[in-house]
């Protein structure tokens, strides 16, 4: 089968976030399918910006075919994000048969965050004759409304709801990261039998493999932190509104009279203000400590006793949440902490951890002393758990068979 995935902000491990679709066509390929992935040259959330000269551009990345739209710069959510999502729309009309010329393809997929390439991979799989899926990662315009507070009547609001009604019409199947969103889409117009999930996942044998070591400093700082008796609930990623990490800060200050410390990895818009905080709190047992890269994941969750994620209390997580992060911490056979309330929870569901009501720094705070009172025996085998879990439904040897039987 020959497959096109069209994706605004695919990475790569070289190229960073988004790795779904790499990982997804890595697999694919070793079934042997070819894939082609397209995706817009300019994204916020990749580490290293792809060379891209003229409008369009080919890359070879562990035999995996990437072509790149030349799209403008942006940063934030302003007036350049939206031109810079027009930009590479456009593009897929432009390079459409130039994408198509070498390889027919057999699947058309439209995986962009926002649902405004549905269109041109319409265009592009109705004149190759394949078959055309939407893939779902967040419901737009639901999720800007709910959660950026944008009005139905924004015309980029009115903009989005229009491509979301076209994929669900059009499209010969609809692929999810979201369980709980199949009632939302057959409202606005998904045919019955076209839903299917197919959840993020991980590549298990990057787990297997010997992990990169930490950076010095970060290092001597944890093994100094163990020397001193201190249990550890580290948190690893984005420091955002959406993670909810303020809460934590105050959970840390109803424990500061534990042997606990929280151990805060990652950069982002709330670092700041979170550290403001933790200062003017005055608090003592809490860590912020610079971004590791990917490889070294593993092995700093390995020196964590625990960890943590977070969400706000939110309406739109109704339909289900699919987040990495998590992934990561359950491979990695912790105990998590899962501040949450959502239409599914992998935490709960797996019982690898302890699941609490969002946004209440008492519900964490227990949670760390409960988790803090085990023996270490029984914290690796909670951990184990979320590891068997994710190996048998996450892996992305499992996902990408999933995803076949969705475009057969």
């Amino acid at each position: 089968m020959n497959i096109l995935l069209i994706n605004h902000y695919a990475g790569s491990r070289r190229h960073g976030m988004e790795y779904r679709p790499y990982y997804l066509a890595r697999e694919w390929q070793r079934l042997g399918h070819r894939v082609r992935i397209v995706a817009a040259s300019s994204s916020h959330v990749r580490s290293v910006a792809p060379p891209v000269s003229g409008g369009l551009q080919r890359e070879d990345i562990d035999g995996i075919e990437y072509f790149w739209i030349r799209t403008p710069p942006y940063q934030g959510n302003g007036v350049r994000r939206v031109l810079n999502m027009l930009a590479f729309v456009t593009g897929l009309y432009r390079h459409g048969r130039e994408l198509t010329a070498d390889a027919r393809p057999d699947a058309v997929i439209a995986s962009s965050t926002y649902p405004l390439d549905v269109f041109p991979a319409h265009r592009i799989a109705r004149r190759t004759g394949a078959r055309l899926i939407f893939e779902l990662h967040d419901l737009w315009p639901l999720s800007p409304m709910e959660l950026g507070g944008m009005p139905r009547w924004h015309p980029f609001i009115a903009m989005m709801q229009v491509g979301e009604n076209f994929a669900c019409r059009n499209a010969d199947a609809l692929v999810s990261m979201l369980p709980k969103a199949e009632e939302h889409l057959r409202a606005h117009g998904l045919g019955p039998g076209k839903f299917h999930y197919v959840p993020n996942g991980i590549d298990v044998s990057e787990w297997t493999a010997v992990p990169d070591p930490l950076p010095d400093g970060i290092r001597a700082r944890l093994d100094q932190l163990k020397r001193d008796g201190r249990f550890l609930v580290g948190y690893a990623g984005a420091h955002g509104l959406a993670n909810a990490l303020d809460y934590l800060i105050e959970a840390a200050k109803l424990t500061r009279d534990d042997p606990v410390t929280y151990v805060l990895v990652g950069q982002g818009p709330e670092k700041a203000g979170l550290q403001a905080k933790a200062a003017g709190l005055g608090l003592s047992n809490v860590e912020f400590l610079p971004p590791v890269t990917k490889s070294q994941i593993p092995t700093l969750i390995g020196e964590m006793h625990a960890m943590f994620i977070g969400w706000r209390r939110k309406a739109i997580y109704r339909f289900g949440i699919s987040p990495n992060k998590l992934m990561d911490y359950m491979m990695a056979g912790k105990p998590v902490i899962h501040s949450i309330e959502a239409g599914n929870d992998l935490v709960a569901e797996s019982g690898c951890g302890v699941s609490v009501p969002p946004e209440s720094p008492s519900a964490i705070a227990d949670a760390v002393r409960h988790l803090a009172a085990m023996s270490a025996e029984q914290r690796r085998s909670m951990g184990a758990r979320g590891r068997d879990f994710v190996v048998a439904h996450h892996d992305y040897r499992v996902l990408a068979g999933r995803f076949l039987d969705a475009m057969a």
